[in-house]
């Protein structure tokens, strides 16, 4: 019996406290509000009994904040949140007044956080015709959508004719705009919804209006630069979709004719990903030509889509025939067209001897010559900013600045860094967080460059002879570049049976160093110098043949030697390193001539 009575009594206890727990917790912070409520209420009649002229005709609705009630005394005591310090909000808190069947009726919303008035205080949902967010090109007309539906949770569909629209969109200024569209409930809960207008230069436009009449730029133009995937381009003009065929400012490797699209699929995945976006693929003119038919204007034979190529005849004759065509290239450069099964035509701004005053020339399909990518851009892409010249080119949505500490390693292909005075350019970001550069200029030329020996029969880059390139390269180049910053690290040298081709080396060899020539088929490797570079001279690669004297170097004006190497020739030195992971960006925006600072 005793035990009962002390179970029952803990019972007991066990409800009173739930019951203490539930007043404390539910019970009286609801009382509480609900006193505040009325609290509101009276206080907002008061203020209408006494300023009679404030009540609301016909089918309006009167609102009056707490704020505004504390402001006119007729409020004192402050409204708190439950369990907290923090006061009610004063201004999502109120009162509406409006008249029904001859009397007026006080609709009272209080927001007190975890605790608000029940009464209807969401404005409607308004659903706009087409998309919040629309682009429009300069001088396009901006046309209003409007509404599709404006729907209430109480008081079901409204009309669209109802909902208020400010704001105006002016197209002939670049900018974003907002439009506002405004609509009440019968109780005046109010929404806004925005749709948001940006004005832009769209690239098929800017082209369109600077060409004019025709569809091509010609001669050298000084407005038709863009910056894409951290790389100069020229617009060449448009297609017949309004798209920017775009090409290469200069040759990014020297690359045999036979093996181009191997070569340019290589090119394409070194593009960044936001670039890429923004390309279409299309046909390229690639028609056989002869001798007699160089002049041409008409394509008649096109590959298949492509996502990248290189330019014709055609677009180099289409850009005029003189020294100031801008197709043309201070080095050699391959055009897609060839004469037979085993020759292609080459272009540049100055042939010389024989040749002087010739827009093409053919060589062997399997020689070394420079390659300018030709991409195809929708003519829809915005552009973001620049004025198309060489110094502030147009650029586009794939602009990504590294931040200032960000790590080097997390940049991209194309960008430019300097360390310790010397201006690099990044090839690649390697698997262990190093990252691959080339130097922009020729560093070392002059005479005091390594000579071929009469001795040399076959002459195999390999850093770990000290007769060899190689190790002068490696070993002997501190007067030219600080090193601190670099690590050694694995290197390829690859060996072909007799002519140097892309993917066709029978066997590489590997060597750790910390500097080595260029590979002739890497981004960039082939020389930059043209009338804006005039720093780049002749210098070795690591490319070697198995044949006599047949090795990789690129000659003064830009061109490979596709020949045997002649006694005592002399070259300078471009030079690959690989950068410690650790390394990070002080300054810059990583281009020409604003280069990322590091340390």
């Amino acid at each position: 019996m005793e035990k009962k009575i002390i179970r029952n009594i803990k019972i007991l206890i066990v409800v009173a406290l739930i019951a203490a727990f539930v007043w404390f917790i539910v019970v009286s912070p609801m009382i509480t509000f609900h006193k505040n409520e009325e609290s509101l209420e009276n206080a907002a009649k008061r203020y209408f009994e006494i300023n009679k002229e404030q009540l609301p005709t016909g089918e309006r609705v009167k609102t009056i904040t707490l704020k505004e009630l504390y402001n006119d005394s007729y409020l004192k005591e402050d409204f708190y949140s439950p369990y907290s310090k923090k006061s009610c909000s004063i201004t999502n808190s109120w009162v509406k007044v409006r008249r029904e069947n001859n009397e007026f009726k006080y609709y009272v919303y209080l927001d007190c956080g975890i605790l608000n008035s029940k009464i209807d205080h969401d404005g409607p949902d308004i659903k706009l015709n087409g998309d919040s967010k629309i682009t429009l090109g300069v001088d396009e007309v901006y046309k209003e959508l409007g509404v599709k539906s404006v729907v209430d949770n109480n008081d079901g569909k409204l009309d669209v004719k109802d909902v208020t629209i400010k704001g105006k969109v002016d197209t002939s200024k670049i900018g974003t705009y907002e439009i506002e569209y405004i609509a009440f409930d019968k109780l005046s809960n109010k929404t806004v919804v925005t749709r948001e207008v940006s004005v832009v230069k769209k690239i098929k436009n800017v082209v369109k209006k600077d060409l004019g009449n025709v569809t091509n730029y010609s001669g050298n133009p000084t407005n038709n630069y863009i910056m894409l995937s951290n790389m100069i381009f020229r617009i060449f003009g448009l297609d017949d979709n309004d798209n920017v065929i775009i090409v290469a400012d200069q040759d990014i490797a020297n690359v045999n004719h036979s093996k181009l699209d191997k070569w340019l699929n290589y090119y394409y995945k070194h593009l960044n990903s936001d670039a890429k976006k923004m390309l279409v693929k299309s046909k390229f003119c690639n028609m056989d030509i002869t001798d007699n038919t160089l002049d041409t204007l008409q394509c008649n034979s096109y590959t298949k889509e492509k996502n990248v190529y290189i330019p014709s005849i055609v677009e180099v004759n289409k850009a005029q025939a003189g020294d100031t065509n801008f197709m043309k290239t201070f080095t050699m450069s391959w055009v897609s067209n060839k004469k037979s099964d085993k020759e292609a035509y080459v272009t540049r701004k100055y042939f010389v001897g024989d040749a002087a005053g010739k827009s093409f020339l053919s060589y062997n399909i399997d020689d070394n010559y420079g390659v300018r990518p030709m991409m195809i851009m929708n003519g829809n892409t915005n552009i973001l900013g620049g004025d198309g010249s060489f110094l502030n080119p147009y650029y586009f949505e794939d602009i990504n600045i590294g931040a200032t500490s960000s790590l080097v390693n997390e940049r991209k292909t194309g960008e430019y860094i300097e360390d310790h005075g010397t201006l690099w350019r990044i090839i690649d970001t390697m698997d262990d967080g190093t990252t691959k550069v080339i130097t922009v200029d020729t560093l070392g030329y002059g005479m005091d460059s390594p000579k071929i020996y009469t001795e040399a029969e076959i002459i195999k880059y390999n850093p770990n002879n000290k007769n060899n390139i190689a190790y002068y390269i490696n070993n002997n180049l501190n007067d030219y570049v600080d090193t601190s910053n670099f690590v050694n690290h694995e290197i390829e040298v690859p060996i072909y049976k007799d002519k140097i081709i892309y993917g066709k080396e029978i066997e590489t060899k590997k060597y750790k160093v910390k500097l080595s020539a260029p590979n002739m088929y890497e981004m960039f490797s082939a020389q930059s110098a043209t009338e804006k570079f005039a720093n780049s001279r002749s210098y070795w690669l690591l490319n070697t043949s198995n044949t006599k004297r047949k090795t990789g170097a690129i000659t003064d004006i830009g061109v490979p030697v596709n020949e045997e190497m002649q006694l005592y020739d002399t070259y300078g030195f471009r030079l690959v390193a690989y950068l410690k992971k650790d390394k990070v960006i002080v300054s810059g925006e990583g281009t020409y001539y604003y280069p990322y600072i590091i340390k």
